[in-house]
């Protein structure tokens, strides 16, 4: 039998395990070093298909896991390092562990991950005050002053969203002026509940130790003022980083580091990709779960075309 083996084991990943499984493939899943990815620390998602109460993030890859394994789907905990295009199509990889794996197939799954403000107590409080997502955890700050962190087309997209539940929104931007495109941050600024911080970063967060925000720490970056803002969720939307080093000078990759595809295939046969790690604009776990369909179908045609 011919190899599939799938790389990341959040929505598209897994999906993609499901598909292949049933089709009697017996993929292997590398989980990487964040298996579930960002989802699993969501504490309710509302707004997935088939769950009318909400499901947490880390019960839902939990589910998939155990469906992608009730059909035959292996998993080994280990990272990749890099990838290799043999000759005859599939590649070989490099694993964190030193050891070394062909595979007649590859869907590529890793995901993306938020970029952070790297504060003390920002991991602690991820889902207990801090969040990258407002479509997943807006609807829990009802009626809460909340903040903003960025300044591009995602920061006013996030604002706009939350001022629907919010009292009060707060965007924190280190410049005097967006990168967002025009129309988004004229809306942002016509809002009567959304307020800027300009010129300003967040340096601390108040207080972890609570097991909750309450507050930040702001620095003005012209005056070097401090101030304190109060707050009762922070919103960080300053990009996301995809997971795609191992790939770098293997695939093509976009000025943001996201793979270039045609599809779900790359210009590598064999070689497949689905999920956040090609997809800066929607980013949900539907639409990745989607990705992670087609990729899996494109890989089964793939192998029986090499009479797998």
């Amino acid at each position: 039998m011919k190899s599939l083996v799938i790389l990341g084991s959040g929505p598209a990943g897994l999906t993609a395990a499901v598909y292949a499984a049933r089709a009697g493939l017996a993929p292997l899943v590398l989980d990487g070093p964040n298996p579930g990815g960002p989802l699993i620390t969501t504490p309710l998602i509302e707004n997935i298909p088939g769950f009318p109460d909400g499901i947490a993030g880390f019960d839902f890859i939990q589910l998939l896991r155990r469906q992608a394994e009730k059909f035959g789907t292996r998993f080994h905990s280990v990272q990749v390092e890099n990838l290799a295009p043999r000759p005859g199509g599939g590649a070989d990889l490099r694993l964190g562990d030193g050891a070394t794996m062909a595979a007649d197939a590859i869907i590529i799954a890793t995901g993306a991950g938020h970029r952070r403000l790297d504060l003390p107590g920002e991991t602690e409080l991820s889902g207990h005050g801090i969040s990258y997502c407002a479509t997943c955890d807006g609807a829990f700050h009802r009626g809460q002053h909340i903040a903003v962190v960025g300044g591009g087309d995602t920061a006013m997209e996030e604002a706009l969203f939350l001022a629907r539940f919010a009292s009060q929104v707060t965007i924190i931007h280190r410049r005097d002026a967006f990168r967002a495109t025009r129309i988004l941050a004229q809306r942002a600024l016509d809002n009567p509940k959304i307020a800027v911080r300009w010129n300003s970063v967040v340096t601390g967060l108040v207080d972890p130790a609570q097991g909750k925000l309450t507050a930040l720490k702001l620095r003005d970056v012209k005056s070097d003022k401090e101030s304190r803002l109060e707050v009762g969720a922070l919103f960080v939307a300053i990009g996301l980083v995809p997971a795609t080093k191992p790939y770098a000078g293997v695939l093509e990759l976009d000025a943001n580091g996201y793979l270039l595809t045609d599809g779900v295939r790359t210009k590598l046969p064999g070689v497949f990709v689905a999920g956040d790690v090609a997809d800066a604009l929607y980013r949900q776990a539907v639409t990745a779960a989607g990705s992670g369909c087609q990729a899996a179908i494109e890989a089964m045609h793939y192998l029986e075309s090499l009479g797998a």
